[in-house]
């Protein structure tokens, strides 16, 4: 077994040095190489040909300002908060979104303490390895004195919220969704309504719109007479008092962008898309406005969002050999900008040439040396299966159909040693969670109780579990509004999640283990322990 894990690694490090020489070569905008470059369609604005460049549509515009609560883009060094070594978080001068921090953060009132959360959609305590820390200090008015949030329904998350304020579903609102730099092909999927918005109808600068995310930024914009909104908001006789005002104009730049515009619809498509249409109000399809908006690229943005989206030719992403789309950029094996930083725990600097880096904590103490291996020999890892998200599609009763409920997938070997069988059940622990449960509550725990299932389809020593699954609301739960019971639905909240098993930083604590330049979290390294029930 050493034997073959010695050539494993030894191949997996050849193969790493060779894509890294190939990359130094230029080798990424080669055919059949790790490809990666310019993937997307750009909705900006500010290339030749595109006709609203919306960086500069913002008259009176107020920049960001300050530091972060998760203190990224700056280095630690270079502020007012530099006290010495070790700091009391992390400092994060070449990583942003670093998405375990921004709760924890809030809970150690550092770098200042924060007046009021604002979340849209997310669900970080039941998502994040070690997420029930999150819930800990949602729950302290003293941490989060105001927690405000947009959702579709009371999920893990917004249970917690002062306020939950009313969010389309996918079927309802816009959203350009992008791309990956590993794609060779250039894309731009736009998502766009196709049912009537099932929230109420409100009104923002004197026009009605459904209740949702958008109209909430633009209503606080109103009230606060923030300038770059309202009438003239993007300009002389460019109104931004819809939030479709600044899509159709992203749709607009995607339609011309590349140096190359899209077709014109013809008039075949242009009844096509009216009627299909048809059935939406106007408070979220109003072709006459749109166009207004478009003038000569009207009939451009009919053709993308009649495809829902631009998509390149499969014919047309490489020319000879080459990437159509390349990065065509300087790849560099030693980054300055990476040896130029210091952890902000030792002080030490930042490597700036690749290198292998096992688990630690964030002083540096391996998982052994931080006392958290100690009787708990199986690493566990997770997840997701085709049916499941990670906290929403619980819902959908059609995926459900397919797998009711999740378990955890053990060798036979491991299996037999344990003494379990396929349906028998486990508790889930570590040594950061021995009692191997969630804080869902002020004084309410729910376990991590998991159906086994032996399969030879998991290497020995392993444990995996699939995620979406040990929901606590979400419609799992009894729901009181205004007064009224809404029944909760068992098949909500079937199944487990052990991500709370995870291990919390033991120098943090309350936060998981992370790495400490990149800010990726530990979900692949945690040692549980199973206890037959």
């Amino acid at each position: 077994m050493e034997k073959k894990m010695f050539w494993v690694i030894i191949t997996t490090l050849t193969i790493a040095f060779a894509l890294t020489l190939g990359a130094q070569v230029g080798g990424g905008d080669i055919v059949m190489k790790n490809t990666f470059g310019d993937a997307t369609f750009s909705q900006a604005g500010n290339k030749p040909g595109q006709p609203f460049d919306i960086s500069k549509m913002n008259p009176g515009m107020v920049g960001n300002f300050g530091i972060s609560i998760i203190r990224h883009d700056i280095k630690y060094e270079d502020t007012t908060f530099f006290a010495g070594y070790p700091a009391k978080r992390n400092w994060w001068p070449l990583a942003s979104d670093i998405y375990q921090e921004i709760i924890p953060s809030m809970g150690d009132q550092y770098p200042y303490a924060a007046k009021a959360l604002f979340l849209y959609h997310g669900a970080p305590n039941f998502s994040l390895p070690a997420g029930q820390t999150n819930t800990e200090v949602l729950m302290d008015l003293q941490k989060v004195p105001l927690y405000f949030c947009t959702d579709v329904l009371v999920g893990v998350t917004s249970l917690y919220a002062d306020y939950i304020f009313p969010e389309l579903n996918y079927l309802e609102k816009w959203e350009f969704q992008g791309s990956h730099p590993n794609m060779p092909t250039k894309v731009q999927p736009i998502r766009q309504p196709v049912i009537a918005p099932l929230t109420e109808t409100v009104k923002v600068f004197g026009e009605e719109m459904p209740c949702c995310f958008e109209a909430l930024l633009m209503a606080l914009a109103e009230r606060l007479g923030m300038k770059g909104y309202g009438k003239d908001g993007f300009g002389p006789r460019q109104d931004f008092t819809r939030w479709d005002d600044l899509y159709i104009r992203m749709v607009a730049n995607i339609a011309t962008d590349a140096g190359a515009a899209v077709p014109d619809a013809d008039d075949k498509e242009i009844k096509l898309f009216l009627d299909s249409r048809a059935h939406l109000p106007k408070t979220v399809f109003d072709p006459v406005r749109w166009e207004n908006i478009c003038g000569a690229n009207w009939r451009k943005v009919v053709y993308l969002l009649n495809r829902g989206g631009r998509f390149q030719d499969y014919k047309d992403q490489y020319k000879g050999e080459q990437a159509a789309n390349k990065y065509g950029k300087l790849i560099n094996i030693y980054q300055e900008k990476t040896a130029q930083t210091k952890n902000a725990f030792t002080g030490a600097p930042n490597p700036g040439y690749p290198l292998y880096v096992p688990i630690v904590t964030n002083l540096g103490k391996t998982p052994e040396k931080a006392g958290l291996t100690k009787g708990y020999g199986l690493r566990m890892i997770t997840q997701k299966d085709v049916t499941q998200t990670k906290s929403r599609t619980i819902v959908d009763y059609w995926l459900d159909a397919i797998y009711p409920e999740n378990s955890i997938l053990v060798n036979q070997r491991d299996a037999t040693r344990l003494k379990v069988k396929t349906g028998d059940k486990v508790r889930i622990s570590s040594s950061t969670n021995p009692d191997g449960v969630w804080t869902v509550g002020a004084g309410e725990k729910k376990p991590m109780i998991a159906a086994v299932q032996v399969t030879p389809s998991i290497q020995p020593g392993v444990v995996t579990f699939a995620h979406g699954y040990g929901h606590w609301a979400t419609g799992a739960t009894d729901t009181v509004i205004d007064g009224k019971v809404i029944k909760g639905d068992p098949r909500r909240g079937a199944g487990f999640n052990a991500n709370a098993a995870m291990w919390v930083d033991p120098d943090l604590r309350n936060t998981c283990v992370m790495d400490p330049l990149g800010g990726s979290a530990s979900f692949y390294d945690t040692m549980v322990r199973l206890n037959k029930i």
